[in-house]
């Protein structure tokens, strides 16, 4: 979606088309055009088609329910990093259902059992601990080659004393008669088909003698081959070399890429002050609604980014660093204006909800409307491009419910009965 940097005027959403009125949107909410969606979600199918590679959303990354309808033809199914995941990729999405975390319980292997078509474990230990009890199950090993893309260290999976995955060769072979896949996450935000050729090259020459023993291999996600541009077939091709060369069938994991450059994160201004430079406090928090910008001390985006008019765009929490970025516009901020900040979802909504699924996942009211939004002239050029027609909206919950409870508009959570009915 192109997202507009604020706008001056009040607008409403339809809820459906057979509505008698009209509801005015409060912010906070997440805003998914599902237009965008359906273009990454066409990428997904190219590559598919091209690799002969599966692909497996990663709800550790995106686990918005609500989507699952427009998703799931386009996917072979779900990944997961914890039993509240496992279920809900069971229920809610179908198609085949891969079980992995960094260390099961005692008390969940087997409901995760019970759920999933293939488990992988994070390390021999726990192989050795559980395969029994998965023994009708194809069992999968996560794999450290000790090589990754990543910007950040802070998610680099190959950084020194890594717990996520075995890496020594020996106690790899000491599993090896109970394995049929591996799991190679080495991956984070790599944009470039060359350097993940390269890192496969390396992984090659590392585990060659041991992939070749082997049904299937997933490589994760990490890999953004949704973004504009991006050389797709060069990515097929080299995905199809490695399947053959090999014998396995090949696994992906998108989950930042299956919504990127899909969703934004709706606040108002509701006050301006001066501190050397002026600062806009919007209704919302970096902490609350956009945590990664803290984890990985990054800015938000908007766009347009340009203008006479600059200013720092701040939350209403307590934390001084409650900023999510300095940003320019065209003409300048009033109380009331709207603003979009752009890739709200993915990991960074997953963060907000309850990353990874823990026990207790807050989740969003969703409510699908056809969007009606204004413009005055003297806010936004005539050039701007259109807001979408279609669209899901997101409002955030301020207490937990587990996604997994009954229907659209009509969520209740087990634990503490929050919900919120349209």
């Amino acid at each position: 979606m192109s997202a507009f940097a604020f706008r001056r005027t009040s607008w409403r959403a339809h809820a459906s088309k057979s509505s008698v009125r009209a509801m005015p949107l409060a912010t906070p909410y997440y805003l998914i055009d599902e237009t965008a969606l359906a273009r990454n979600l066409a990428r997904i199918d190219q590559l598919r088609a091209a690799s002969g590679a599966k692909c497996l959303l990663a709800l550790k990354c995106f686990a918005t329910w609500s989507t699952f309808a427009q998703i799931s033809p386009h996917m072979d199914g779900t990944t997961s990093s914890s039993l509240n995941e496992v279920r809900l990729g069971r229920e809610k999405f179908g198609g085949e259902t891969h079980a992995y975390s960094v260390a099961y319980s005692d008390g969940e292997i087997d409901d995760v059992i019970s759920h999933a078509d293939k488990i992988i474990f994070n390390s021999a230990n726990q192989l050795e601990r559980f395969a029994a009890k998965a023994s009708h199950l194809p069992i999968g090993l996560r794999v450290n080659p000790g090589v990754s893309h990543s910007h950040f260290d802070l998610a680099d999976p190959a950084r020194p004393y890594s717990r996520l995955g075995e890496t020594e060769l020996a106690r790899i072979e000491s599993v090896m008669d109970r394995v049929s896949g591996f799991m190679l996450h080495c991956n984070c935000e790599n944009d470039s088909v060359s350097a993940f050729s390269a890192l496969l090259d390396q992984i090659e020459e590392r585990l060659g003698a041991l992939l070749t023993r082997l049904d299937w291999v997933s490589l994760g996600g990490g890999i953004h081959f949704t973004k504009e541009g991006y050389p797709i077939d060069q990515l097929a091709a080299r995905l199809k070399a490695f399947a053959e060369k090999f014998g396995v069938q090949v696994y992906l994991e998108p989950g930042d890429t299956v919504v990127t450059d899909t969703t934004t994160l709706e606040v108002s201004v509701l006050d301006i002050i001066e501190n050397g430079k002026p600062v806009a406090i919007v209704d919302s928090a970096v902490e609350a609604h956009m945590l990664d910008l803290l984890v990985y001390r990054e800015s938000a985006n908007v766009a347009p980014n340009a203008g006479p008019h600059s200013y720092f765009v701040a939350g209403k929490s307590c934390l001084a660093g409650d900023v999510f970025g300095e940003f320019s516009f065209l003409a300048p901020l009033a109380i009331g204006d709207r603003i979009s900040l752009l890739n709200a979802g993915g990991i960074q909504w997953s963060r907000r909800t309850g990353s990874m699924g823990w026990a207790c996942r807050p989740s969003p009211f969703a409510a699908r409307m056809a969007i009606s939004r204004p413009y005055g002239p003297s806010i936004m050029p005539t050039t701007s491009p259109a807001f979408p027609e279609k669209a899901l909206i997101l409002f955030p919950l301020k207490r937990c419910f587990v996604p997994i409870e009954k229907e659209r508009f009509d969520h209740r959570c087990r634990r503490c009965g929050a919900g919120r009915r349209l």
